[in-house]
Parts: C-alpha cells; structure tokens; sequence
C-alpha cells in the first residue's frame, strides 16, 4: 500500500514573523530609515500641481495640473538636465565596470600577498576622501591665477588656460576624477565573485594547458557574468540621479560650465536655495524618480526574458 505524504500546512504570516523575529528585529533600523526619508516626504510630491506658497501650504495652494511640466519641457531646461544626468551616468557604468572588473583580475593574478595588500589599500584610498578635499585639489591644480597646471605651463614658455570658462573639457575632468575616486572599492565585489570561483576549473584549465589570458577569457569572465548583470541593474536604478557632492564640489554654481556639467541634483538645487522656487524643483525630481523606475522595471523584463536568474525580480 502506496503511504501519502500529508501536505503540509502553510504557516501564517504572523507564525513566520515570530519565527524571524530576531532578523526583522536587524532590519528595524533599515527599515526606518526608509520610512522617514522615502516614504513619509511622498505627500510632498502634489507641489508639482500647485502653485505653491507658504500661506495656503501644500494642499491649500492652487492647483495648476501639469503648468509646471509644461513649463520646463518648453524651455528646453528638462531634454538639457536629463542628456547631462544620463550620459554622464553611462560614462560612469560603462568605463566603472570595465576598469573594476580588469582591476579584481590583476589583483587575482598576483601573486605576492605583500604587495597585494598595499595596492589594494592605495585603491581603495580615494573612496573615503571628501568630495569636498577633491573640489579643493582640482581648484588648486586647474586654477587660472595660481593652479600648478597653468604654473606649469607658464615655466615651460606657453599661455595659461582657462580651464573653468572651458565647457567642452569638464566631461572628461568629470569622470576622469569619479573613476579615480570609485573603481578601487568598487573592484571588491569582483574581486570577492572571482575568490568565490571553484578552483577545480582553474586546475583544469592549468592542465589543459590554457595560459593566463585563455583562463581570464574562459574562466573568469563567463563567471562574473551574473554579477556583472546585476550590479549593472543595480546601477540603472541611479541612473536618473547624479553624484550632487562630486559635481557641486567641482563646478560649483558656473554658470559658463552648466551646458555640459549640469545635472538634475544641481538645476534643483539651485532653483531651492537661489530662488525658493519649490513647485519646478519638485516637478523636475518627480519627472526624475518616474523616469528612473520606468528604465529599472524596463531593464529588468529583458534581462527576465533572456535568463530569468540574473533579473532583479
């Protein structure tokens, strides 16, 4: 006679919450932390309808509809914002990616533990350097009257240059400087997925007679594709916001840089500070939170269709 095994009886939410208890009680302080800072300014959002004043508060002030999107697609400040934001950003993924991921493989290939430790901990130096020190030391190099570049130039015979009424460059100064300052930590998570890599396929590699290079391309590489894909989901969620410190820092409020520096962090923060002007600085980061959620949901159904174990959800 066949025995049936009985099926099991679901526990009930409250059952499986007194069982994790001890872990929901770990994520107490996460969980607040979003609660005050993402959840509860949400009401803040109906400014961008209305015409906002202090008098009447943000549900008594008039409510205008969409006059205020209207108003920053006419003027052509919301297609400039959200170009800068996102080229920016893709610089940022794109050559972060690259550089961190080539960076965790020449850490593995060393061999000297000596040595290995004192590079990585030269990398992962700029990390915890304030953004603040960093807008200090570009001033100080790229200054026109006393930065050591133009001081430089001068003693070899050739003209200053102006570096900070230069647009077209601080691209380039722009993420040369971010790339300095991330790819070292970021290299870790790699650098960790490549350690987590079963050495029996690097012996057999070696036995096959497959040189450095060939483990790299068929070893390594195919193994950091699921972490590639998901720190690259993780990076599209950001994708809308900028690094307010870095740019701030950096360009500050100029305006002869702000066609190709100026980002939606930075427009916002000085339509708040410079013009108490709530109703289009809560529009623009509205149109900013929606348009990012739309990339990440967008970006995690195609990679859901083609492997779904490497999609977010």
């Amino acid at each position: 006679m066949a025995l049936t095994q009985a099926p099991r009886r679901r526990r009930s939410v409250w059952a499986q919450i007194k069982t994790s208890r001890m872990l929901i009680f770990m994520c107490v302080p996460a969980i607040a932390f979003f609660l005050v800072f993402n959840y509860a300014p949400l009401p803040g959002i109906w400014i961008a309808f209305t015409d906002f004043n202090y008098r009447d508060g943000i549900f008594g002030s008039p409510f205008v509809g969409l006059k205020n999107f209207e108003f920053l697609i006419k003027s052509g400040m919301l297609w400039e914002l959200t170009r800068n934001t996102i080229l920016y950003n893709i610089a940022f993924i794109v050559f972060g990616n690259i550089l961190q991921i080539a960076i965790a493989i020449m850490f593995n290939e060393v061999r000297l533990k000596f040595f290995k430790k004192i590079t990585q901990g030269i990398m992962f130096l700029p990390y915890f350097i304030s953004v603040v020190l960093i807008g200090v030391i570009a001033f100080n190099i790229l200054n026109y009257d006393t930065g050591a570049l133009n001081t430089l130039i001068e003693q070899t015979g050739g003209d200053p240059i102006k570096i900070y009424s230069m647009a077209g460059i601080w691209p380039l100064i722009i993420i040369v400087v971010h790339l300095w300052q991330s790819t070292g930590y970021g290299s870790i998570v790699y650098f960790a997925a490549i350690m987590g890599i079963d050495k029996g396929l690097f012996e057999a590699a070696e036995i096959d007679g497959a040189s450095a290079w060939q483990r790299i391309r068929y070893v390594i590489l195919p193994s950091l594709k699921p972490t590639f894909i998901i720190l690259f989901l993780f990076s599209l969620g950001g994708i809308m916001s900028g690094n307010f410190g870095l740019f701030w820092n950096l360009v500050g409020n100029n305006a002869a840089l702000f066609e190709t520096t100026d980002i939606i962090e930075t427009s916002v923060y000085r339509m708040v500070m410079s013009q108490n002007n709530f109703t289009t600085s809560t529009a623009v980061g509205l149109y900013q939170s929606l348009f990012g959620f739309a990339i990440v949901m967008t970006a995690n159904w195609i990679v859901r269709r083609m492997n779904k174990d490497y999609a977010l959800f």
